[in-house]
């Protein structure tokens, strides 16, 4: 006898149907229902309310903790010329951190109940309901447990390039900031109608990403590293020799 294979009803919470699909996760989640309606996640109200996220609330708390981080440095007796300069290396690391974490854990592999489960949690929501504005920016909650692991890293970084103790805050801080300008950039190719030439190409590239091929194009702020990985689109690079 066949067992009959599970279906996901839409109508009801989905966080803890979508584990029982098994090997079938992969190929549901990345059938994208658009529409501005995102779907229930808990039946507990509360669990339901911390899932959902205004984008707004990114810059408003994470931007002072920013400039907390770089006045540390300054008061620590880093001059502003290498405070700015920590600042564009905490960016530019960033979007290598972006890209790793999109590609290598958002777009893991995942069969067993509990593993698809953290996995549309995680980000497989995103990709089957791509237009839900309340589930697109990073929980603030969460943000702020994965800020120690990062500021380990970044006083890892510093420390092995012999920079001073006052480097950290502020290359730290520089990587926060690209994180606030990746979840709202991220907001924007969804919800914004961008009019120029660079942003209306971020918004083809990510739209590509959701609807043409998911295997390919994870960065967001930037195409950089899916060029020097070879994980381009190949559209996309076909646009980029003719331009």
């Amino acid at each position: 006898m066949v067992a009959k294979e599970f279906t996901v009803d839409l109508r009801k919470a989905l966080v803890f149907q979508v584990g029982h699909l098994g090997k079938a996760y992969q190929e549901w989640v990345h059938q994208p229902i658009v529409s501005k309606e995102g779907p229930r996640f808990f039946e507990n109200n509360i669990l339901e309310f911390l899932t959902r996220t205004v984008w707004w609330a990114v810059p408003t708390i994470w931007l002072p903790v920013v400039c907390w981080f770089v006045v540390m440095s300054l008061r620590m007796g880093q001059s502003l010329l290498e405070v700015s300069l920590l600042i564009l290396a905490g960016i530019f690391v960033w979007t290598l951190i972006e890209y790793c974490l999109h590609r290598f854990l958002f777009h893991i592999k995942t069969e067993s109940y509990w593993a698809n489960t953290a996995h549309y949690l995680l980000h497989g929501c995103h990709h089957k309901h791509p237009m839900d504005g309340l589930r697109l920016v990073f929980p603030p909650a969460a943000a702020a447990v994965l800020c120690f692991p990062f500021f380990g890293l970044a006083k890892l970084l510093t420390t092995a390039t012999a920079a001073p103790a006052a480097a950290a805050p502020a290359f730290f801080g520089g990587g926060m900031l690209g994180y606030v300008m990746y979840d709202c950039i991220h907001y924007y190719l969804h919800h914004g109608n961008p009019s120029s030439n660079r942003a209306k190409y971020l918004k083809r590239y990510h739209m590509n990403h959701h609807f043409r091929v998911q295997t390919l194009g994870f960065g967001i702020t930037s195409s950089l590293w899916d060029v020097i990985f070879g994980t381009l689109p190949p559209a996309l690079k076909a646009s980029q020799k003719s331009n």
